[in-house]
C-alpha cells in the first residue's frame, strides 16, 4: 500500500480529503467550491486556482451528490460525469494543478479491499448494504497508483494519521 506523507498533494494530483486541519493548512472557507460551481467553471477553467497558492481547486459536494443519486444512477455519474470533468481539470493544467474533493465523511464511509487494495464507498441507509467502486468508477481500476495521505510519517496507515486519498494523474 502507497502512503504519502509531503504535501505534493496540495499542488498536484487528485484527493480525496476529510481532514479539517489538513485542509485549513492550504484552504480557507471562502475558497471552497460546490460541486455546482466546479462543473460550472469547467466552461472556462480559472488561471489562478483558489488555494494553495494558486495550485488547487477544493471542492465540497460529493458526499451529497454520491447520497442523492440512486445506487443505479451513482456508478454511471461517477464514472462517466466527475471522472469527465477530473480529466478536463487535468489536461487544462496540464497536471501542474491539484483537484481536492472534500467528504467530510470520508474516513467513515471509504472502504478498502484490503487483499486486492480495491477503494469504495459506503452507501447510506437505506442502502448501506451496497457499495460504490470509486476504483473502477473513478479511477479506471488504477487503485495501485493511489496512495494513502497521512500526517505523520510512519504512522499506521488505518489510523488516525490516514486523512486522504491521492492519485498523481487519472486516465
Amino acid at each position: 500500500m502507497r502512503t504519502l506523507t509531503q504535501r505534493r498533494w496540495t499542488r498536484r494530483g487528485f484527493s480525496l480529503l476529510w481532514d479539517p486541519v489538513s485542509l485549513g493548512r492550504f484552504a480557507t472557507p471562502d475558497q471552497v467550491v460546490s460541486m455546482r460551481q466546479c462543473f460550472m467553471l469547467r466552461e472556462s477553467w480559472p488561471e489562478e486556482l483558489p488555494s494553495s497558492g494558486g495550485d488547487a481547486l477544493v471542492v465540497a459536494g460529493l458526499e451529497g451528490c454520491l447520497d442523492a443519486l440512486s445506487p443505479e444512477d451513482a456508478p454511471s455519474w461517477l464514472g462517466r460525469d466527475l471522472k469527465s470533468l477530473v480529466l478536463d481539470f487535468q489536461d487544462f493544467y496540464e497536471g501542474n494543478a491539484a483537484l481536492v474533493l472534500w467528504l467530510p465523511g470520508g474516513r467513515q464511509r471509504i472502504l478498502m479491499e484490503p487483499a486486492f487494495e480495491r477503494y469504495s464507498w459506503k452507501r447510506p441507509a437505506p442502502n448501506s448494504s451496497q457499495v460504490l467502486e470509486l476504483g473502477r468508477q473513478l479511477w479506471g481500476g488504477a487503485e495501485q497508483d493511489v496512495a494513502r495521505i497521512l500526517t505523520e510519517a510512519d504512522a499506521d496507515y488505518d489510523g488516525p494519521a490516514w486523512v486522504g486519498l491521492h492519485h498523481p494523474r487519472i486516465s
